[in-house]
């Protein structure tokens, strides 16, 4: 049995609460399905609800219309994260050099319609440059790198960043704290690039990007990195992601998703307007070699 992977954990979860809200049991979905098309038994439902399995297209659209789950927007979103398997993504060819968390992760932004993220300590992944990217693998990488897994690893970041051009883009929201932006890169010139990357990324109009300023009061980013990943306004299938060093957390949990939600108001709240925040860079980039 494979591990259940967020994606399918959000699905079951908000399977689960579609039939609660209509006050069915698992039997009952059972034997008002028996006479459809696509009959379903109450131990294949609870596998669906509880991530054992791995949902079916045509299974999931048969529930959402015996629940009369009518929202376009509702059901686009969770036939999307049922997709897990149906298809092959461009990341299942660098398996080798990839966690189960991080394929995780690229498959959620795939299918993401937003992401709010604050960075701490270095630039968001999705906006940051291949050799940037190659000097913070080496410089964070707790394990002897191998070139041939960095060289992968940077073609996966850098194709990650598709989300950010597609027909209809990634909403990208970046905090990023004041201090990320004067790191200095041993390559010459990396750091002024990737600034000028930033710079660039800023004119979209589905990217945002706020500096923190290092003198800014205590702030709730002091207690760490982390991304939210959301799915057409639907918040309740809203994660969190939270980066560290020998780990990663999904955070799943609604009122704690919210928690996250709420911490990034703040920080959107502390940190300098964007159009500040692009001058903000423009004059530290000055200062880079």
């Amino acid at each position: 049995m494979s591990t259940p992977t967020v994606r399918r954990r959000r699905l079951g979860a908000k399977l689960r609460a579609l039939r609660d809200g209509l006050g069915m049991t698992l039997d009952d979905v059972a034997e008002k399905s028996a006479v459809s098309a696509s009959p379903f038994t109450t131990a294949k439902l609870s596998r669906l609800e509880t991530a054992r399995t791995a949902a079916k297209p045509a299974d999931v659209d048969a529930l959402l219309t015996l629940y009369g789950v009518s929202d376009t927007e509702l059901r686009a979103a969770l036939l999307a994260l049922t997709r897990e398997g149906a298809q092959r993504g461009w990341w299942q060819s660098y398996r080798a050099v990839l966690s189960p968390v991080y394929e995780d992760l690229i498959s959620l932004e795939t299918d993401a319609t937003a992401v709010r993220t604050y960075q701490l300590g270095v630039i968001p992944g999705l906006l940051q440059t291949g050799e940037y990217a190659r000097e913070l693998m080496g410089a964070i990488g707790m394990a002897d790198a191998v070139e041939e897994r960095v060289d992968a690893l940077v073609e996966v970041r850098l194709a990650r960043q598709a989300v950010l051009t597609r027909d209809h883009p990634l909403d990208l929201w970046a905090v990023i704290s004041e201090g990320v932006l004067h790191t200095r890169c041993v390559g010459e010139g990396v750091m002024r690039d990737q600034l000028s990357r930033l710079l660039m990324l800023a004119k979209r109009p589905n990217i945002t990007i706020q500096v923190l300023p290092i003198d800014a009061p205590p702030h709730v980013g002091q207690m760490g990195s982390y991304s939210l990943l959301g799915f057409e306004g639907h918040i309740d299938l809203d994660v969190a992601f939270v980066e560290q060093l020998s780990s990663s957390l999904y955070v799943e949990d609604s009122d704690q998703v919210e928690t996250y939600r709420r911490a990034f108001e703040r920080l959107q709240a502390a940190a300098l307007p964007a159009e500040a925040s692009v001058q903000r860079i423009a004059e530290i980039r000055e200062k880079h070699s």
